[in-house]
């Protein structure tokens, strides 16, 4: 098991295909870049939070699992309104990174990866702004 120190990402998870493995995204970018934001829209569309805004990742098998920090388990910042509760998803295995990115991206971007603890990933630069952000994530994981 190769550990990482804690990555600045907020992170969420659904099951998947099989309804029996959870997969996780996790949300990168700088402070007011969008992440918790565009984890609450996930998360009301029955996606589990996993940590918001700083997650612990581990590798182990040639798989990237993610989990929160204690002090921080089992909440969101909701901007504006406060720190909240949300359905959690203890630990999930990571399959994909959003990279927030300040302004619309490339219509037909080349495939991206980023490395976190030894593991590849598969990155989707997104602006997460936009209604339709909640719904080019899904399709993203949906191609994996």
């Amino acid at each position: 098991m190769t550990e990482a120190a804690p990555i600045h990402a907020t992170t969420v998870a659904r099951r998947g295909p099989d309804e029996a493995a959870w997969r996780a995204v996790m949300i990168l970018g700088p402070s007011g870049a969008g992440k918790s934001d565009l984890a609450l829209r996930l998360i009301g569309r029955g996606w589990r939070l996993v940590s918001d805004d700083y997650t612990r990742v581990w590798a182990s098998g040639g798989s990237l699992y993610a989990t929160a920090p204690q002090s921080i388990a089992g909440r969101i910042e909701a901007r504006g309104v406060g720190i909240v509760s949300a359905r959690t998803r203890w630990v999930a295995r990571v399959v994909m990174a959003v990279a927030c990115a300040p302004e619309a991206v490339e219509r037909l971007p080349e495939p991206q990866t980023r490395r976190f603890a030894g593991v590849d990933l598969p990155l989707l630069a997104l602006d997460p702004r936009p209604p339709s952000a909640v719904e080019m994530v899904a399709v993203a994981l949906g191609t994996l």
